[in-house]
């Protein structure tokens, strides 16, 4: 399974984006329920970090340094998840990468390829 991430872009302080998150490709049998759904960041000479996460219940659990501008939400489709980009800060810029995990059999742990976000100060 393959994860197709986009929305990405070169945006002012203060904008707005919405990043989105789905499966790519044909369907080759049954896909299961992932657990969690989230987005990742990762800018440059950092480790990738938990930006926000949504659970099959619909809890959500965002960074502290993004909480209050970001929204997580997912689609009708079982991988699909949106990323809401509110009041975005230059220390936000970072490669996005969308991410479903799934703990139940069978497991699985997909990783899309990573939208660049930039934010011009």
């Amino acid at each position: 399974v393959q994860l197709q991430a986009s929305g990405g872009g070169l945006v002012q302080a203060g904008g707005s984006l919405n990043l989105s998150c789905a499966k790519s490709g044909s369907p080759i049998g049954v896909i299961y329920s992932p657990n969690v759904l989230g987005w990742y960041r990762q800018a440059p000479g950092k480790q990738r970090e938990l930006v926000a996460a949504i659970t099959s219940t619909g809890s959500t659990n965002y960074a502290d340094s993004v909480k209050g501008r970001f929204a997580i939400s997912r689609g009708n489709a079982k991988i699909t998840v949106y990323l809401q980009m509110n009041s975005l800060k230059p220390e936000d810029t970072a490669v996005y990468y969308c991410n479903a995990h799934r703990t139940m059999t069978p497991p699985y742990d997909y990783w899309g390829q990573g939208t660049l976000v930039t934010v011009s100060s």
